[in-house]
């Protein structure tokens, strides 16, 4: 297990060979429960079930968009609120409602013309693996099983839900001198 993810998460960030890895990125890819939420859903009377959204995450997404790098979300689940997120933010590929995350990727894959190594991943539980082992840069946050949390080239210092895709988001704008951004 990981002792504090936040002690360490940090400091791998900044390495050489995470800092090459961030370089190549031209799409951040995204799961969205756990990832881009806290993982909790919720049942709304008329209206179904909802998570909630970060603000932060959100507006992450739209600077690395207008950077220049693209946003996709594959998630085993689906629903309305997940797509009006995702509408919302301009989310060109958005692939919901099938645990088989690969095909999904093999479909980014033709559809940007992009090789795995220019893609990042987000995911936090077991169906997300295949996908994480499969692309260039590979993060979770630190409420990911433990199984996930020992595949992944970072592991975020937020939690999923409250800022973990800005987090990643800034970093790969960082490492490719795509301002804005302050210290």
């Amino acid at each position: 297990m990981i002792p504090h993810a936040a002690s360490i998460s940090g400091k791998l960030l900044e390495t050489k060979d995470i800092q090459d890895k961030l370089k190549k990125i031209k799409i951040l890819i995204l799961d969205v429960d756990g990832v881009m939420t806290d993982g909790r859903v919720f049942w709304l009377e008329g209206h179904g079930w909802t998570r909630h959204f970060h603000v932060q995450d959100g507006y992450g997404l739209k600077v690395l968009m207008k950077a220049g790098i693209q946003v996709a979300v594959i998630s085993g689940g689906e629903s309305e609120d997940v797509r009006t997120r995702m509408k919302f933010l301009k989310i060109e590929h958005v692939f919901l409602g099938d645990e088989d995350k690969i095909k999904a990727l093999e479909k980014i894959i033709s559809a940007t013309g992009l090789a795995a190594e220019q893609m990042a991943f987000m995911g936090d539980d077991l169906f997300d693996i295949p996908v994480l082992e499969r692309v260039g840069f590979s993060a979770t946050v630190p409420h990911a099983v433990e199984q996930v949390r020992r595949r992944v080239h970072y592991v975020t210092q937020t939690q999923g839900g409250w800022g973990a895709v800005r987090e990643v988001a800034d970093a790969i704008r960082k490492a490719q001198g795509l301002g804005p951004y302050l210290e």
